[in-house]
């Protein structure tokens, strides 16, 4: 036995075809048993038939309640009422809405319900009078009879898996992350066709001294304990040699009781495989995965596409931010640490995800505006003069103006940031002389983050700080300069800031 085997072997027991239901409604017994008589031994797509017994309409309409996928119900029309039969079918097709079974009406007085107009004022499938159904032609009836309810259903299946594929597409095209990428489509897999024991995400890694291997890195349901395990240690061998197949065929393989799903970009940066173990796939489940699949790699590639092109942008987003800080003589990567240490803030002080990404993102151009400062005034070594201060300060309203002119939000956060990273809590800042929560949060939090990296580096008119000094500084202007709640949320996230410093160095 493969290593891996035993966690997953399971009794291949044979499985009962399921039957197809059929409600015989009449207040004859006699009905009941001939008609079971004859059809007793019939089968349809090899499938048998599953009787049940109304002996009136309301015993009728509580097994009609409690089984939906009745396909055919052979009816009486006279029971307790000369129209109980015909009301019934009323019931069925109203207050059940239910426009699947197939109903034939069997009367043995034709007069009581003419054909013509039953046929023209009722919702039904076929009518036969008792005295023409033979043992054969009862036997054909529900040939015909359950071959139009399987082509109504087929319909019905395609119906709602498309649904399940527009549904389940729309929220993995809603992940933008990798790892959220791969967890949504699992998830979203067995909404669409099932999974009888979960599925499983593996990738290719690089392995030292072996190579390339598939890793586990995503999981549902019996494979959940195989999460950054080795695919080769943990799958039974019948599953390993469809993944390694797909993987180096780069295609889908199905088989009868698991399927592999593979999907790549066009730059082949990345594979993606799913194993599921479900019954064999009937055939328009089998086209719900293909067209599932269809969708899932468009938003694989559309995944990357974004993913190089917002790289694209933050590429441009720091060239422009250190080349404004490469005027003022400090390093690019100041601005990156800022924009670090705002997101790890903007987390420890209640942002969402999101929020805090922005903000990382933004807070790079917070000094954009010096660009348009001289560089006497800019890189002046001493104390600046009134005048020359005032100058100096018309980079926070200038970088926010460059900025506030592009309708991409990213760029308005930044420009908000901008204009408000030097007003003070206690409304001595500049340019507006804002003071507290009028200030944006984003805005206290860049202040912050920009100041505390400043002072622990080196600088053309100053000397880097050492921790004591800049602990000291901060504590004394909390409710100052810097938001008090914000220095505390500083001081719980010191070691975590240090390192990112650390990281990053000039």
């Amino acid at each position: 036995m493969a290593q891996g085997d035993e966690l997953f072997e399971f009794a291949a027991e044979p499985i009962a075809a399921e039957p197809w239901h059929v409600l015989i409604v009449d207040d004859e017994p006699a009905v009941h048993e001939v008609t079971r008589l004859v059809l007793g031994t019939f089968r349809f797509e090899d499938r048998p038939l599953q009787f049940h017994h109304a002996y009136s309409a309301a015993e009728a309409r509580q097994i009609l309640r409690a089984t939906p996928d009745i396909g055919v119900m052979l009816l009486d029309v006279v029971m307790e009422s000369d129209q109980a039969g015909l009301d019934l079918v009323k019931f069925v097709r109203g207050e059940l809405d239910n426009h699947f079974v197939r109903i034939v009406l069997r009367t043995g007085q034709p007069g009581q319900a003419p054909e013509h107009e039953v046929i023209t004022n009722y919702d039904i499938n076929d009518y036969k009078d008792k005295t023409e159904l033979t043992a054969q032609k009862l036997r054909t009836m529900m040939y015909a009879t359950l071959r139009a309810y399987r082509d109504v259903m087929l319909i019905e299946r395609n119906r709602l898996g498309l649904e399940r594929v527009i549904a389940a597409s729309a929220h993995i095209f809603s992940h933008q992350k990798s790892h959220e990428f791969a967890s949504a489509v699992l998830d979203q897999l067995g909404n669409v066709v099932g999974l009888e024991r979960g599925a499983l995400y593996c990738k290719p890694v690089d392995q030292p001294a072996v190579g390339e291997q598939l890793v586990v890195a995503a999981a549902t349901g019996d494979y959940s304990r195989f999460v950054n395990t080795m695919v080769d240690t943990v799958l039974p061998r019948r599953l390993l040699d469809s993944v390694h197949r797909a993987f180096e065929r780069k295609e889908n393989l199905f088989a009868d009781d698991h399927y592999v799903l593979h999907f790549t970009d066009s730059h082949s940066t990345e594979s993606l495989l799913y194993v599921g173990e479900t019954p064999r796939l009937r055939d328009v489940d089998y086209r719900l995965v293909q067209l599932f699949c269809t969708n899932v790699s468009i938003a694989f590639e559309n995944l990357h596409l974004n993913k190089e092109l917002f790289e694209s942008q933050l590429e441009m987003v720091y060239l422009l931010a250190g080349a404004a800080e490469t005027r003022s003589r400090e390093t690019a990567n100041h601005v990156r640490r800022v924009g670090l240490i705002a997101e790890l803030l903007g987390r420890a002080a209640g942002m969402d995800e999101q929020e805090a990404g922005m903000l990382r993102f933004a807070a790079p151009l917070h000094d954009i505006g010096k660009i348009g400062i001289p560089d006497a005034i800019l890189n002046k070594p001493g104390s600046h003069t009134s005048e020359e201060s005032q100058v100096m300060r018309t980079h926070a309203e200038l970088g926010a103006q460059m900025l506030a002119s592009s309708r991409r939000p990213l760029m308005q956060l930044a420009a908000q940031i901008a204009r408000e990273h030097h007003e003070n809590w206690d409304g001595s800042g500049y340019p507006r002389a804002i003071k507290g929560a009028e200030i944006g949060l984003p805005g206290r939090i860049v202040a912050l983050a920009d100041v505390y990296d400043a002072l622990g580096s080196n600088r053309c008119y100053k000397r880097a700080w050492a921790v004591e000094e800049v602990q000291a500084f901060i504590r004394g202007q909390s409710g100052r300069k810097f938001d008090p709640a914000l220095v505390e949320v500083l001081f719980s996230q010191w070691d975590a800031a240090e390192d990112i410093r650390r990281r990053l160095p000039d």
